[in-house]
């Protein structure tokens, strides 16, 4: 297997050598999960004109890459707690079961993703109950021409992925103005008061050796991550670890989730096959009874591959709390690998040629 190489790891303590590749900000961006969260929320409980939700009997949330990943955050927030289905579509359309008691959630940053307005146009057309989240945008002045409620959470980041808190946040209030959620303001606010004080104690200011998302940095180094996660609320922080390893460190990455990926990933894992992969497990309290049994059957099973797995724990006992705290860990790690291959993370030059391409 080809590996990346390494630059010294001392980037990482260098403030210097560290603004020289993260020309962006990146690592500045990262740190205000917790405020992302609050404003978010804000914006999405307090918008107009909001479908009732009080009897939909499904939540269809739509939405590509940085932006999509807030239906998974919602499922993984909420697919245990509340009674009405909550679907995630990626794509151009809407699935079968999307009709005029479905509220349907169009989100995309920029508001000019091309398959999100495609599924909005689709909802609109079958008479969905639909809010659009975006920055502005086509997004944004369809819903207006429509009389949609339309969420703008006012994101002060470059990027889409960089505005996970912002865009996830923006959905839980709008479907809590809907009445399909709960209350979360106590729960969005708590979960930003840890997601403070995690972002100091992995900022880049803490050194290495007393900051664990650069120290998960340097131990992945040149190899490729695998990232486990479990089903639930680690489902999302797996994908979204995978993903930024993708753009921040623009590396492949693998990721999968517990118990599923015993039925059939593990076989994967034979003799030797582990030489040049990383296993990194995302732990939290909430997990179920069974996953620490699991997990310990499943890396002895695999022990002759030579996969290295490593741990990381999320953060507080509460849903929020615990999703979020492992996102932000999974984003200051990639981001930290990235600048430890001497790589800028934000610039995405192959999904930039992508889209030129099919702009053509």
């Amino acid at each position: 297997m080809t590996t990346r190489p390494l630059v010294d790891p001392g980037v990482l303590d260098d403030p210097a050598r560290r603004a020289a590749l993260d020309s962006s900000e990146h690592l500045r961006h990262l740190a205000g999960l917790g405020a992302q969260l609050r404003r978010g929320y804000a914006a999405g409980r307090d918008v107009e004109r909001v479908p009732s939700g009080s009897d939909a009997t499904a939540v269809v949330v739509c939405g590509m890459g940085g932006s999509g990943v807030a239906a998974d955050v919602l499922r993984g927030l909420y697919a245990n707690r509340v009674s009405v289905p909550i679907v995630a579509s990626k794509g151009y359309g809407l699935p079968a079961l999307a009709g005029r008691e479905t509220i349907v959630v169009a989100v995309s940053f920029s508001g000019n993703t091309e398959e999100t307005l495609s599924a909005y146009r689709d909802a609109v057309g079958r008479g969905c109950r639909v809010i659009a989240v975006s920055c502005g945008g086509t997004l944004a002045d369809l819903a207006a021409a429509d009389g949609v409620a339309h969420v703008h959470p006012r994101s002060d980041v470059p990027m889409p992925r960089m505005a996970i808190g912002d865009l996830s946040a923006a959905v839980v209030g709008a479907l809590e103005a809907a009445g399909v959620l709960p209350s979360a303001e106590d729960e969005v606010g708590q979960a930003a008061d840890v997601l403070d004080a995690l972002a100091a104690r992995v900022a880049p200011d803490r050194p290495a050796g007393d900051n664990v998302a650069k120290d998960l940095a340097v131990w992945i180094g040149a190899r490729t991550p695998v990232v486990w996660g479990s089903e639930g609320l680690a489902e999302a922080p797996a994908t979204r670890f995978r993903t930024q390893v993708n753009e921040n460190a623009k590396s492949p990455a693998l990721s999968a989730w517990l118990p599923e990926l015993d039925h059939n990933e593990i076989e994967g894992w034979s003799s030797g096959a582990g030489a040049g992969y990383a296993l990194v497990v995302l732990r939290h309290r909430l997990e179920h009874a069974r996953i620490g049994d699991r997990l310990a059957a499943t890396l002895s099973a695999i022990a002759p591959s030579g996969l290295e797995a490593r741990e990381l724990h999320a953060e507080g006992t509460r849903p929020f709390e615990v999703l979020f705290s492992l996102v932000l860990l999974a984003d200051f790690a990639a981001t930290y690998l990235a600048l430890l291959r001497g790589v800028d993370p934000t610039p995405i030059p192959v999904l930039s040629s992508l889209k030129e391409r099919l702009a053509r």
